[in-house]
């Protein structure tokens, strides 16, 4: 996996060294000696993560991460501080301003390449988000997300997985500044009991459990899909540090070392909470953006650019299963006049209960979607063809059969609806070829007199020939 690396020092020979180092691994790397020149270098090309020189004179590292973080252009950038400051207050400083880890100096070459591969799986995930979020943002969809350091923290679900008492104790009482809700387990078995009941957003694992192996437990929760997206803070000691390197490479999100401060812990635990809840939040934006682009507002329905999509997909699975597609055209009859007789509101509210209509009435399998206007698709795949006629008759019947509730002075109305059908067998065929063969039948369905079904090579249906069975039968 390669990446940018942008590497921060006002020593030259720090710069070379690390240069070296990761030149070595195929990472491309841009250096700078200060941090206005940092800067700078960033907005003219971001990098997928910044390696940052905390003791720089001017503006030193806390500075630089402060403004990388705050710049809704680059905050999603991962920033490693590289210090040789030992004080714990000096890491909660740097975490505090968006730092996403530290590494000291002398830097350990198997944690740095760890760190490194981490933050940049996790930058591409980010990136990959934003881009369809930016997209969904351009069309006008959704407003765009601020950045990661912008979501609270505050009132997370932490699951803790630790049989040291006294470490369990310091995480409740650290995270209680936030409110959050902890759970303690001792072992891996009673942590995915609590997984099925509970959405964590965090999970705090020992690596120095008494009776199992956490890292095992780290990789099976990573391999997990229920649990593959929760960040994942790997408790450990300093011997430990080649375990918790190969826990970084397996998926682990972060660590922290015994003994646990515990501004540190709050300060990590924070920076987890925000990125999950930040990743969330693109998630959705994203299904938000789909979901507009791909059901009519109105009525709830699939609209044209999904339909197409889906029958493109039913007519390929046709032909190879070599079964038969029923595709329904219909319109309501006379919309114009109900428009102009009671104003478009309430022809709108008859768009919706016709949908309604319709979608109660076909099976789970079968599709509808609004095509435009007053005209709507039902699809009807591995259906034959007798079934087809039922299906057809009982949506028409649906529309005639009751009046449409409204807010018109009479209180509701009557209407109907002309519906053309045709059968597409296991021959190769068009999206818009099928659609055309139904859109014909319709026009005859309105030379009929309207309120009638009319099927290719069949002609306009008898109601009195069809008889309707339950919907959840056909």
């Amino acid at each position: 996996m390669s990446a940018r690396v942008l590497v921060v020092d006002d020593i030259l020979p720090n710069v070379k060294l690390l240069e070296a180092k990761l030149t070595q691994e195929y990472y491309e790397v841009v250096t700078a000696l200060n941090g206005p020149e940092a800067l700078i270098k960033i907005e003219a090309s971001p990098p997928d993560i910044v390696l940052l020189d905390v003791m720089m004179p001017g503006m030193d590292g806390f500075e630089v991460c402060r403004r990388i973080k705050t710049n809704p252009l680059t905050a999603h950038i991962p920033v490693v501080m590289v210090t040789a400051l030992t004080d714990p207050t000096d890491r909660v400083r740097g975490l505090e301003v968006g730092a996403d880890d530290f590494l000291s100096k002398p830097i350990n070459d198997t944690a740095l390449m760890s760190r490194v591969r981490s933050l940049v799986r996790y930058k591409m995930t980010v990136d990959e988000w934003r881009a369809r979020e930016n997209t969904a943002s351009s069309l006008g969809m959704v407003e765009k997300a601020a950045n990661a350091m912008q979501e609270p923290a505050e009132q997370a679900r932490i699951l803790v997985v630790e049989d040291q008492y006294f470490d369990s104790e310091k995480f409740i009482d650290a995270l209680k500044v936030d409110n959050d809700v902890v759970i303690v387990v001792e072992t891996g078995a009673q942590a995915m009991t609590k997984i099925l009941q509970v959405d964590f957003d965090l999970m705090a694992i020992s690596l120095n459990l008494t009776n199992e192996d956490g890292l095992r437990l780290c990789s099976h929760l990573r391999s997990s899909e229920r649990t593959r997206s929760i960040p994942i803070l790997m408790i450990a000691t300093e011997d430990d540090m080649p375990r918790v390197v190969h826990g970084l490479e397996i998926g682990a999100h972060d660590y922290i070392m015994r003994p646990v401060d515990r501004n540190e812990l709050l300060a990590r635990v924070r920076t987890q909470v925000r990125r999950k809840r930040f990743q969330e939040r693109l998630r959705s934006t994203y299904e938000v953006s789909l979901s507009l682009a791909l059901i009519d507002s109105l009525t709830g329905l699939y609209n044209r650019r999904y339909l197409e999509a889906h029958l493109q997909k039913l007519l390929v699975k046709n032909e190879e299963n070599k079964r038969s597609l029923g595709v329904l055209v219909m319109d309501i009859d006379h919309f114009k006049k109900i428009n102009d007789t009671y104003g478009h509101g309430v022809g709108d509210e008859i768009l919706k209960i016709f949908a309604e209509r319709l979608k109660r009435n076909i099976r789970g399998i079968d599709m509808v979607a609004r095509l435009g206007g007053e005209e709507f698709v039902v699809l009807l795949p591995d259906i034959p063809v007798e079934r087809a006629y039922i299906v057809a008759e009982r949506l028409r019947r649906s529309i005639a059969e009751e009046t449409f509730p409204c807010s018109a002075p009479e209180g509701a109305i009557s209407v109907t609806t002309s519906i053309g059908g045709a059968m597409i067998n296991s021959q190769p065929h068009g999206v818009q070829e099928v659609i055309d063969r139904a859109d014909k039948q319709l026009y005859i369905a309105k030379e009929h007199g309207r309120n009638v079904c009319v099927f290719e090579d069949k002609g306009a249906l008898n109601p009195a020939e069809i008889q309707i069975e339950d919907r959840r039968t056909i």
